[in-house]
């Protein structure tokens, strides 16, 4: 279950085209699903997404000419529910409450009333496609934090793995929420609860230690609530690996030449990519400066360096978005302004949607990838960056303040809010010899071959398997009636 859906119908005058969304989630989870099959449940959203589905509500995907792998069963909301829910409570609620990214979390009675609506439509939805009285079921971060408690409720003897995509915040953060008692009560609906890293299952046991009359092991890091067990782990998420052959099929050096050949720019041009949802926890005000700051101390740069940065257009409703996608493209205008010597543009902003395959001919044709989040759970970006270097070449600087920063220590790891710092690492990424590169680039490549998204979805089914069949045993050990009057007399004489 997750509220974004991982192929999307849109219509385009009389073509139906489709689209792979701008999604960290998606683009981990589909290939489980290619693999494993099964059934994903996700809002509709396209504008051609009724036309696609059959009388159920059901579309095999992928979609041709790939061979189908698994059902995706398509949810409608309406105005209102998508209002209230996605843009309101999730969005404009626990998004900011749960990133330190500096804007104020807004919650409203009426958003929490439709949040509490669509997770019961999932709800009821996972009751219908559900094949046995023990599904395993796999629910996917912030949009559905009630679904595993109605699950629960619906389904007794489902295991039910849910796993939070973003950061956790401290209990002092989290309880400026109105309803935290009620999103802590559905999240411990959950057989097994993951986050990204430990700092983020210490900051939810925390929290429900002290929010909740409930029982924390801190030496399993489980929580009994309402006298279940929820066990709370870290799963580091990751990407596919290998990559998927198509997004490999150009050659690096064709890659190299025909980005820089789009953007008019000449073959020996030093390029860097930045690859986000246009969203203020994504840091790219802070790049942008960096490239500013570069100019400033290394002037030798100026016409010489170029960034491009792609940003996917994101939750265009909300006034914080759209006032920050503002504020990136006057601060791009700025910067280009301010250095009218430089023959080609300082920094290239594309706020577009691109499909994967477009992705990857950046990551393989660039110099570097910056990755300058304020606050983020993990960000796949980054491992996408590295998965497609088959060359061994290109340099990573990436943000402190991810979660991949403590699994590639080989990047060049930045504190976002230092432009020095930054600008610092773009001229060591833009000088950095080939051999150490290679170095760098073979250590990450090493990581994520052994721990990609295949070992981070086994890992957790592997544990729910584990309990699923811990918890078919007696929870009582009968004692034979001789050993409990035995016991009963002890215990009369005092010595039990």
């Amino acid at each position: 279950m997750s509220n974004r859906e991982p192929y999307i119908h849109m219509r385009r005058g009389p073509a139906i085209e489709v689209w792979r969304p701008a999604s960290g989630v998606v683009s981990a989870l589909e290939p489980i699903m290619r693999a494993c099959s099964g059934t994903w449940l996700a809002h509709g959203s396209g504008t051609a997404d009724r036309e696609t589905v059959d009388a159920h509500d059901r579309v095999a995907v992928p979609p041709p000419p790939d061979n189908a792998a698994y059902q995706l069963r398509r949810i409608w909301l309406t105005n209102e529910q998508e209002a209230g829910y996605y843009y309101g409570f999730a969005n404009e609620g626990i998004w900011p409450l749960c990133h330190i990214a500096h804007v104020r979390p807004v919650f409203r009675r009426g958003d929490w009333e439709q949040y509490v609506t669509v997770n019961r439509k999932f709800a009821q939805s996972v009751v219908e496609e559900a094949e046995s009285i023990d599904p395993i079921v796999l629910v996917q971060d912030y949009h559905l934090a009630l679904l595993p408690r109605m699950i629960k409720e619906a389904l007794p003897a489902a295991t039910i793995i849910s796993f939070w995509h973003i950061p956790w915040p401290n209990p002092e953060a989290f309880a400026i929420c109105p309803w935290r008692e009620e999103l802590l009560d559905g999240l411990l609906g959950s057989t097994i609860l993951g986050f990204h890293t430990q700092f983020h299952v210490n900051n939810f046991v925390d929290t429900v230690d002290r929010l909740l009359e409930a029982r924390v092991d801190r030496e399993e890091f489980s929580v009994t609530y309402r006298g279940k067990h929820t066990a709370v782990r870290r799963y580091p998420i990751s990407v596919e690996w290998p990559p998927a052959p198509e997004l490999l099929a150009t050659p690096v050096e064709q890659c190299r030449t025909e980005i820089r050949e789009h953007h008019n720019l000449p073959p020996d041009h030093a390029v860097g990519v930045g690859v986000e949802r246009m969203d203020y926890t994504k840091g790219i005000e802070e790049r942008l400066r960096a490239v500013e700051r570069l100019f400033e101390i290394e002037p030798a740069w100026i016409g010489k360096f170029s960034f491009i940065q792609i940003a996917a257009p994101t939750r265009i409703h909300i006034e914080e978005y759209r006032a920050y996608e503002a504020r990136v493209r006057d601060l791009a205008t700025r910067i280009n302004q301010r250095f009218p010597e430089a023959i080609y543009p300082p920094i290239i902003l594309k706020i577009e949607h691109h499909q994967p395959k477009q992705i990857f001919e950046y990551y393989r044709g660039a110099d570097l990838c910056m990755v300058t989040s304020l606050h983020d759970g993990m960000n796949l970006v980054a491992k996408e960056f590295v998965s497609a270097r088959d060359d061994e070449r290109g340099v990573l600087i990436l943000s402190l303040f991810t979660g991949a920063a403590r699994e590639l220590p080989e990047a060049l790891i930045v504190n976002p809010y230092d432009t020095d710092q930054c600008a610092a690492a773009l001229q060591l990424a833009l000088t950095m010899t080939s051999a150490e590169q290679r170095t760098r680039m073979r250590l990450m490549r090493g990581l994520i071959q052994d721990f990609n998204v295949f070992r981070w979805a086994g890992r957790m089914l592997m544990d729910a398997a584990a309990m699923r069949r811990r918890g078919r045993l007696p929870d009582v050990v009968a004692v034979p009636a001789g050993q409990r009057q035995q016991g009963a007399a002890l215990k009369r004489i005092g010595l039990r």
